[in-house]
């Protein structure tokens, strides 16, 4: 029984453990992954440093919220535009050049906080910028993933990147604002130049990415092209409307403060923000039972339900560490969401539609926290706090639920069957292997 037992454990402990293979086998993806974090780390000291250094300069909290409407515009614009030249140019250059750009305006904002009358305009201006640089190149990165990494790899592909990326939400913030605090603004910039010369070297290193023969033209008319292709394609679509109306309903970030007012404990505000990360960290360092799962529309559903009932059950708890796990639990369930949804994109999108694909995608997962906090903040003017969190909560739930049922093709997906993974495994498998 005991030598049973042990077995049984490993077994669990080896379903549970991250799969790391594809930083093993993909020499490419180890640096895409590498670069990844550098920039993480330095794009947060600047997004932590901007509205610091806005509120330093005006004093006004209307300034420092005008920030992020003169970053929403190109965001949306150059996503969806990004999208369209990912298909018809070089994606590796694509990055490289939007990377240089993008050290470029952080090296703007260094200059301009050195200077002794720092303009405010100078922070709008580059804000707008590296907004549509940063979305330019978001799609290009999406699409090159598939290109360096194996297709029986690409879910513990995305579940690294979802690590990568939580971890950095959990310590970078935290760092970031120390090393503004204590170094000034400008410091803070001048390390994120850094990073992005760091980032620049590892992604120079990446292997040249061969351009697709007869590519079309990044125009008006191939972004319809690729509008049409998802509208056609109802699995798809299941991905983007469950997480839009997944964010809408249950996406709550600006209840926080007042919700820790209502606690009597506005010091316990940060723990609300980081609960989300901490979960979905935990489920990313667990995330090894995901590369067993092939009906990933289901999973999609699921996990979308879960994020919806955690927010709701949230509302009901009397105290702050009850509240902060059932947001660490919607943080997880959003991470295994998030999963599901770049392995169907990854796995079943061909290569020529992938940039333009993954301007959508970028559009629909900006845009539903946006709209989410503004549900929130209507839905607590009406009712309070706690309404509008579980309330929210519970119709995150229905509107999954009619997803589900409207859409039985995104309910059915099975990557083993479904005729779009299986003719790009076909093609993958046809083509040269990915090199390691």
């Amino acid at each position: 029984m005991p030598e049973k037992a042990d077995r049984s454990i490993r077994t669990l402990l080896r379903h549970l453990t991250m799969d790391l293979s594809p930083l093993r086998d993909s020499r490419d993806f180890r640096l895409l992954f590498g670069s990844g974090v550098v920039t993480m780390f330095g794009t947060f000291l600047t997004l932590v440093a901007v509205p610091l250094q806005m509120k330093e300069l005006t004093g006004s909290y209307l300034a420092v919220g005008l920030v992020s409407v003169a970053e929403f515009v190109p965001m949306v614009v150059c996503g969806l535009w990004g999208g369209a030249i990912a298909d018809a140019l070089d994606r590796r250059k694509i990055i490289l050049y939007t990377e240089v750009g993008l050290c470029l305006t952080v090296l703007i904002l260094t200059v301009n906080a050195l200077s002794p009358k720092p303009q405010v305009w100078v922070l709008y201006v580059v804000g707008a910028l590296s907004a549509g640089l940063g979305s330019l190149q978001r799609p290009s990165l999406e699409s090159l993933l598939p290109r360096v990494v194996r297709h029986d790899q690409l879910t513990a592909a995305a579940a690294l990147s979802a690590f990568r990326w939580n971890l950095g939400a959990i310590v970078a913030p935290g760092l970031s604002g120390l090393i503004a605090a204590w170094f000034g603004v400008a410091v803070a910039y001048g390390v994120n130049v850094v990073t992005f010369l760091v980032s620049l070297v590892l992604l120079q290193m990446v292997r040249a990415q061969p351009r697709r023969e007869n590519a079309p033209a990044a125009s008006i008319r191939s972004l319809v092209d690729g509008v049409r292709y998802a509208v056609g394609r109802p699995d798809l679509m299941g991905t983007y409307l469950v997480d839009v109306a997944a964010m809408i309903f249950a996406f709550s970030t600006a209840l926080y403060p007042f919700l820790a007012d209502e606690l009597g404990v506005p010091e316990a505000l940060g723990l609300f923000f980081s609960a989300s990360a901490v979960g979905s960290l935990l489920a990313s360092v667990t995330s090894g039972w995901t590369r067993h799962v092939h009906r990933h529309g289901l999973g999609v559903i699921v996990a979308a339900a879960v994020w919806g009932v955690a927010v709701a059950v949230a509302a009901l708890m009397p105290n702050i560490w009850g509240i902060f796990a059932f947001l660490a639990v919607a943080g997880a369930a959003d991470m295994i969401s998030g999963v599901f949804r770049s392995t169907i994109w990854n796995q079943t999108i061909p290569d020529e539609f992938r940039g333009r694909l993954a301007g959508i995608e970028l559009l629909s997962y900006t845009s539903g926290p946006m709209l989410g906090n503004a549900r929130a903040g209507l839905m607590a003017q009406l009712g309070g706090t706690r309404f509008s969190l579980g309330a929210g909560g519970l119709l995150c739930v229905g509107a999954v639920a009619a997803m589900a049922a409207l859409l039985p093709r995104f309910r059915d997906y099975d990557a083993r069957t479904d005729e779009h993974a299986r003719r790009e495994r076909a093609r993958r498998e046809e083509a040269t292997p990915v090199q390691g």
